[in-house]
């Protein structure tokens, strides 16, 4: 786990890594097709491609010269629209899942608030037959590393602040425990009254309910981690490093642009990177 200080405050870093790459071939292709020019191509397997497709071969290719001189030269960018890499990113905020989002040409598959809230309602619900309520709850959710922040005091705010909510909520709806945990787990609550930490287990244990976010997604803020797949084709990737990687971008979506850029191969980079620049 990567850490660094930001105005006083430790952050933990994203960590990103390369899921898949399409290659370039596809994209050189799509370029000959335009220019009917594949006997131009240093590439044997695309010379020969109306032939006999090797697409094998077409999908090994590490580079293609047609490619460097449209992304250049002539700023055509939409060939290399057919060239895509997938990213895992693990351990991000939600406050850059919302700066991310904005970068519409892309694929985005994010972890659900809505499905994988149930520890920390299990904490909650456990809290309440313990003696030191919250001390129990903030506890429970610092073993959870949930959040970007790290620093232990920042997150007793963050937590507090949450466990609040969720008490306002408790003492107002007298259907909390119903909305909180599934119907077979109910019974725990009789078994292991008075015993937080055993009934914290037994939840734990239990069946997760279905879409426990639904009544609970307000006590989570932009420090809440969460971790996504993303799928850029390469003239997109080439606008998301151009703005979020730069010196004017929120720190936090640097560090997540700088660790993508960090294992997006060369090859890609040689067309959408100034700094890597091969022509």
């Amino acid at each position: 786990m990567e850490t660094i200080e930001m105005y006083n405050i430790t952050y933990v870093k994203p960590k990103v890594t390369l899921l898949q790459e399409s290659g370039l071939g596809v994209a050189e292709i799509a370029a000959r097709t335009c220019y009917d020019s594949f006997e131009n191509s240093e590439n044997a397997c695309v010379r020969d491609a109306m032939e006999d497709l090797d697409t094998d071969a077409v999908n090994a290719i590490e580079h293609s010269d047609l490619l460097a001189n449209l992304a250049w030269v002539h700023h055509h960018h939409s060939i290399i629209e057919h060239a895509t890499l997938s990213y895992l990113i693990r351990g991000t905020s939600r406050g850059v899942l919302q700066e991310h989002a904005r970068h519409r040409l892309q694929a985005i598959s994010v972890r659900s608030t809505r499905y994988t809230m149930s520890s920390v309602i299990n904490a909650f619900v456990a809290s309440l037959e313990a003696k030191e309520s919250f001390a129990f709850f903030l506890e429970k959710l610092l073993s959870l590393e949930l959040f970007v922040i790290a620093d232990e005091a920042y997150l007793f705010i963050e937590i507090r602040a949450i466990y609040d909510k969720l008490r306002f909520q408790y003492e107002r709806d007298e259907n909390f425990l119903k909305n909180a945990i599934a119907k077979s787990s109910l019974p725990f609550l009789e078994e292991h009254k008075g015993n937080a930490q055993t009934l914290y287990e037994a939840l734990e244990c239990g069946k997760k309910k279905r879409n426990v976010g639904d009544a609970f997604k307000h006590i989570v803020s932009d420090n809440w981690k969460v971790d996504m797949v993303v799928t850029f084709n390469i003239r997109s990737l080439k606008n998301y490093f151009d703005l979020r990687a730069s010196g004017s971008a929120w720190f936090q979506i640097q560090w997540l642009a700088e660790a993508m850029k960090a294992v997006t191969p060369v090859k890609y980079l040689q067309l959408i990177d100034k700094k890597h620049k091969n022509i």
